[in-house]
């Protein structure tokens, strides 16, 4: 059995305080008896504590360290990659794809599709507002994509009426929440999302309850898993490191040159905050 929380912080005061031999004989206990999570690590910030000693002169120390934390992300990283395995097996099982009785072939208008050209129309509901929400959604649903206007129109039309369920009218955050979707949404570098929703693999339901990181791109995913393993090892703690991408986009210029970086607001069992500045206006904003 793997030592507990209080046992490694224990062992950490006592590395703090030591010298010589009794660094050595500490760094092999946490070596051998310490059970590695992502939550552990983030707990007791033990991976920061013993990348310190990674310059130390005495060579059996430096090269233990390099092995210890070498050793301690390839299984985080194991560990999530399963995670992640059993995840997407779920949501197969629970998100398997519905046919809207309307996939037949199509081919779309050139340019950018839009109700309008699809021949399809969104005049819905007597609330402007909400025909409104579901014309923008069809169109950002539609970018790339080749699926028939009424399979569009359907996805639409769930999206718009799920956000209305959940703020009960078109008040409150409706406004804000349709047009977090519609930016996620239109992303041309986010394919797969689009697809997903119109496939019905991710449902209207629950796209509608995803933060703004689930529903990110794979790449842009592997970027901040990237930037959180750094993070999660950085003997800097929890001194800021900014990456600049064009992977956000500014909801106030549309500009795409955002930096950002992340870290720990809440307890260590929650996911990183992401800190957002706008490179162009200098706009802030932050999601996790």
């Amino acid at each position: 059995m793997g030592l507990s929380v209080a046992e490694i912080k224990k062992l950490m005061a006592d590395l703090d305080k030591a010298s010589g031999e009794a660094v050595y004989d500490i760094l092999q206990v946490l070596h051998k008896d310490v059970e590695p999570t992502e939550k552990l690590l983030r707990e007791t910030k033990l991976g920061i504590a013993v990348n310190k000693l990674r310059a130390s002169p005495d060579s059996r120390i430096s090269d233990l360290v390099k092995k210890m934390i070498k050793s301690w992300k390839d299984t985080v990283t194991a560990q999530k990659r399963d995670a992640a395995k059993k995840v997407e097996k779920k949501e197969v099982k629970e998100d398997k794809p519905k046919s809207s009785g309307n996939a037949t072939s199509y081919t779309p208008p050139s340019g950018q599709r839009t109700p309008a050209k699809d021949g399809v129309s969104t005049e819905i509901y007597s609330d402007k507002v909400r025909n409104r929400c579901i014309d923008v959604t069809y169109t950002a649903l539609a970018v790339g994509m080749t699926a028939h206007p009424n399979e569009v129109l359907a996805c639409a039309k769930a999206i718009e009426n799920e956000v209305y369920k959940m703020e009960n009218g078109t008040g409150g955050n409706y406004r804000p929440k349709m047009r977090s979707l519609y930016i996620n949404l239109k992303d041309p570098k986010n394919p797969g999302l689009r697809g997903n929703v119109i496939s019905g693999k991710i449902s209207a339901e629950r796209l509608c309850r995803m933060s703004p990181q689930e529903m990110a791109s794979d790449d842009l995913k592997k970027e901040i898993e990237e930037m959180e393993k750094q993070n999660l090892f950085a003997a800097r703690g929890a001194t800021e490191q900014r990456a600049v991408t064009d992977r956000f986009t500014c909801g106030k210029c549309k500009q795409k040159k955002v930096s950002y970086y992340q870290m720990q607001t809440r307890s260590a069992d929650e996911p990183l905050t992401t800190f957002c500045t706008c490179e162009n206006c200098g706009t802030r904003w932050k999601f996790s």
